[in-house]
C-alpha cells in the first residue's frame, strides 16, 4: 500500500471519528436543551418515573382502580348471588388434568358432609369435571350504572349438571357464611372503598383551597373567623368524630344517600390541615413581586388566585391529595368495619371484615381475611405514590 493510501484512510478515519463525535455533541445538546426547556410538570414526571416504588404503585393502583370500572363483569357472580350449599367454603381449587388427560381449567362439585362437632367439611366429588369458561353469562348488572348488561370475564359451565344438584359455583377466594362469593364482593366492594375516600378527598381538596385560599389572601377577620373554625374541628378526634356523625345518617335510607352523606361527612373534617397550608403558602405569595405587578395592572383577585397563586405550588397539593387519600379509606373502612358506614345489602371492604371479628370465625374461615390485604396495599400504594411525587416536586432533589 502507498503512502498516499495511507493518508487517504486514515484522513477518512479520522472524519468518520470526528462526524460520530459531533453526532454525540449533537445529541447531548439537544438533550439538554429539551431538559432546559421542560416545563415543571414534564421535570416532575422524569423524576416520577425514576423512583420505582412509586412507579410499581402506580401500576398497583391502576390494576385496583380498573377493578372498580369494571368490577361487575369481572366478578364471576352478582352482588346478591348466593349459595347455601356452599356457605363458608373455602377457595375453589381450579384444576388442569382429569383422569390423566388435560382439559383446560375446570372446578369440582363439592360435597358437604359433617363432623362430630357439626363443622361443615367440602370435600371435591371428582366424578365429573365443570369447565370454567370466558364470556359467562350470569346475573345481571349495569355497566357505570348506564349499561344493562349479564356478561361476566369467566365463570362456571353449568350444562353438565346432574339434575336436583345445586349449581356449581366458583369461588376463587371462598365464600361468606352467606354462600356468596368472596372475590366478587371484594371487587363490587371496591367501587365503594376506593371510590368514597377518593371522591371526599377532591372535595375537601376543593374546599381546603377555596377557604385556605381567601384567609390567606384577604387576611384580617375572615383569617380569624377562618382559622378558629380549623381549630375547633382539628380539636375533635377524627375517627370518633366520623363514626358520631355516621350514627346520625337516618336509617332505612337508600345505599346511593348512605354513599352520599359519607362522602360528605369525610371532605367536610378533612380539609382544615390543608387549609392551613394553602393559607400559610398564600400569605408567603402574595407578596411576590409578579402578585404585585397583577395588582398594579388591575387584575382581579380571582384571577390572581386561580392564575398565579395557586399555580405556583400546585405540585405541593397535588401531593397533599396523594397522601390524604390513604386516611380516607382507613377511615370508610373503619366505619363500614363497625357498622356505621356501608351497610347491607351494599358491599364495601369494611363490610366484608365484619366476619372477622369473631376469632373463631377467622380461625375456621381464614380466607375471609383477603379482604384486609386489599386495604393494605390500597393505603401502601398510595403512600408511595405521595412519597414518589414529593420527591419529585423537589427542586432541590
Amino acid at each position: 500500500m502507498s503512502r498516499d493510501e495511507q493518508t487517504l484512510r486514515s484522513a477518512l478515519k479520522k472524519s468518520t471519528y470526528e462526524e460520530k463525535e459531533n453526532r454525540k455533541l449533537e445529541k447531548k445538546r439537544a438533550k439538554q436543551e429539551k431538559y432546559y426547556m421542560s416545563s415543571q410538570w414534564q421535570l416532575m414526571g422524569r423524576k416520577l418515573l425514576r423512583h420505582k416504588l412509586a412507579v410499581i404503585s402506580f401500576i398497583l393502583l391502576a390494576i385496583l382502580y380498573l377493578g372498580v370500572i369494571f368490577g361487575n363483569f369481572i366478578a364471576p357472580q352478582g352482588l346478591e348471588d348466593y349459595s347455601a350449599t356452599y356457605s363458608n367454603a373455602p377457595p375453589s381449587k381450579i384444576h388442569f388434568v382429569h383422569d390423566g388427560e388435560f382439559v383446560g381449567p375446570f372446578v369440582y362439585h363439592y360435597d358437604v358432609t359433617y363432623d362430630k362437632f357439626q363443622n361443615k367439611k367440602f370435600e371435591e366429588n371428582k366424578d365429573q369435571t365443570y369447565p370454567i369458561d370466558f364470556f359467562v353469562k350470569g346475573s345481571s348488572y349495569k355497566f357505570l350504572g348506564l349499561i344493562k348488561s349479564n356478561l361476566h370475564l369467566f365463570g362456571v359451565d353449568n350444562s353438565n349438571l346432574p339434575e336436583g344438584k345445586d349449581p356449581v359455583s366458583l369461588m376463587v377466594f371462598g365464600s361468606d357464611k352467606l354462600g356468596r362469593d368472596l372475590f366478587s364482593r371484594i371487587l363490587i366492594g371496591s367501587q365503594v372503598s376506593l371510590t368514597v375516600p377518593l371522591l371526599g378527598t377532591v372535595i375537601s381538596f376543593i374546599l381546603a383551597i377555596i377557604i385556605g385560599g381567601l384567609s390567606g389572601y384577604y387576611g384580617g377577620v375572615i383569617d380569624m373567623v377562618v382559622q378558629r373554625i380549623i381549630e375547633v374541628i382539628s380539636s375533635f378526634p377524627t375517627l370518633p368524630l366520623w363514626m358520631a356523625l355516621s350514627a346520625a345518617i337516618p336509617a332505612g335510607i337508600s345505599v346511593t344517600k348512605v354513599f352520599v352523606f359519607i362522602t360528605i361527612i369525610m371532605s367536610l373534617l378533612s380539609w382544615p390541615s390543608l387549609a392551613r397550608t394553602v393559607r400559610s403558602k398564600f400569605l408567603s405569595l402574595k407578596k411576590e413581586d409578579y402578585v404585585m405587578a397583577a395588582k398594579l395592572a388591575g387584575v382581579s383577585d380571582i384571577k390572581i388566585i386561580t392564575k398565579h397563586l395557586v399555580p405556583g405550588f400546585m405540585s405541593y397539593l397535588i401531593v397533599s391529595l396523594t397522601l390524604g387519600i390513604p386516611n380516607m379509606i382507613l377511615g370508610e373502612t373503619s366505619m363500614s368495619f363497625l357498622g356505621l358506614g356501608m351497610r347491607a345489602p351494599a358491599t364495601s371492604w369494611g363490610v366484608l371484615l365484619q366476619e372477622c371479628q369473631s376469632i373463631s370465625n377467622i380461625a375456621n374461615c381464614p380466607w375471609k381475611l383477603i379482604p384486609v390485604l386489599y386495604v393494605v396495599v390500597a393505603v401502601l400504594a398510595f403512600n408511595f405514590l405521595g412519597d414518589g411525587l414529593r420527591d419529585a416536586a423537589d427542586p432541590y432533589k
